[in-house]
């Protein structure tokens, strides 16, 4: 398979990363450790994951998906076959991007993911009251110590994630060298644009969430009553609208034309993007996670995309 740069960072991945946000939670552990096994053997190497997943659950306090993940490195020894990405700033336990935080914040994740390395740590969200100094300088004795590999972002605006390559630049710091923004057929704004002028300029990898917009774009859920007891609905509600639904007839014609299913086609379209090295996507089963496989062996025809292209359009 393919493998595709992390920017300049010298490291690369399939181009689908496994979303760990369902470990622990919608997915109990040995479903979550099924799921990494079957992930790594269907040739893919990337796993995300952040310290605050998933604190939102009832009884959860945050950790448990790292913690998961750890306990799946310990019981199978694949450590090598994975690049393991996590994140810090959002746990309200250890928010924020001062340096004592990402240090400590570090050493926590190191635990739980019962490992010596990070591959790729990202800041979580920008934070405004820190000086982007004191994080970046924080960030590269971390790497200077063998403890994370490389550092990205996650839902910075354009205008700050430019500024803090400047700074590393100019300090001679470890930059970002990836950013992690909201992407898929519907949610585009956020990467197409500045963003994406960006990324092309200083060779940053785009490896967006919600590739799938929270499940909307399998096309299960159409009507509002499709929605009732999903995990997801209050979520998913927002997308059935007019725009919405056009873009699933879209999915459902593409499907069609190229035998595949509508979230494998959703999928494909963000993998085909010129800004985007690989979307991340969950699942909570094998048979779930085997069809969202089949998207990065999928290459849609020109006029595919461009109809899926139009569909979106906001």
């Amino acid at each position: 398979m393919d493998h595709r740069p992390l920017g300049r960072s010298g490291l690369s991945i399939a181009p689908l990363v496994f979303g760990g946000n369902v470990f622990g939670w919608t997915a109990d552990e040995a479903m979550s450790h099924r799921l990494l096994d079957a992930f790594v053997d269907g040739g893919f190497n990337a796993v995300d994951t952040a310290d605050v997943y998933s604190a939102w659950v009832p009884g959860h306090a945050g950790g448990e998906s790292e913690s998961v993940i750890g306990r799946w490195l310990a019981a199978r020894g694949r450590r090598d076959d994975v690049l393991i990405l996590t994140k810090v700033a959002m746990w309200s336990a250890q928010p924020g991007l001062s340096a004592a935080n990402i240090v400590a914040a570090a050493e926590g994740s190191l635990k739980r993911l019962q490992t010596d390395h990070i591959d790729l740590y990202q800041a979580h969200q920008d934070d405004p009251q820190t000086p982007q100094d004191e994080t970046l300088e924080a960030f590269e004795r971390l790497v200077k110590t063998g403890k994370v590999r490389a550092i990205g972002a996650s839902n910075f605006p354009t205008d700050r994630l430019a500024r803090s390559l400047a700074v590393s630049a100019d300090r001679g710091l470890a930059r970002y060298e990836t950013i992690q923004p909201k992407f898929n057929l519907y949610d585009r704004d956020e990467v197409e644009g500045e963003l994406a002028a960006l990324a092309a300029r200083e060779q940053l990898g785009v490896i967006p969430y919600y590739g799938l917009a929270a499940g909307f774009l399998t096309g299960k859920y159409r009507r509002a009553a499709d929605l009732e007891g999903k995990a997801r609905g209050r979520t998913v509600e927002r997308y059935l609208n007019p725009r919405g639904l056009k873009i699933l007839e879209a999915l459902d014609a593409a499907a069609r034309a190229v035998s595949a299913t509508p979230a494998q086609v959703a999928l494909a379209w963000i993998m085909a993007h010129p800004a985007v090295t690989a979307p991340i996507a969950s699942a909570t089963s094998v048979e779930q996670l085997t069809e969202l496989m089949g998207a990065a062996r999928l290459t849609l025809p020109a006029e595919v995309i461009e109809n899926l292209s139009a569909a979106g359009a906001a």
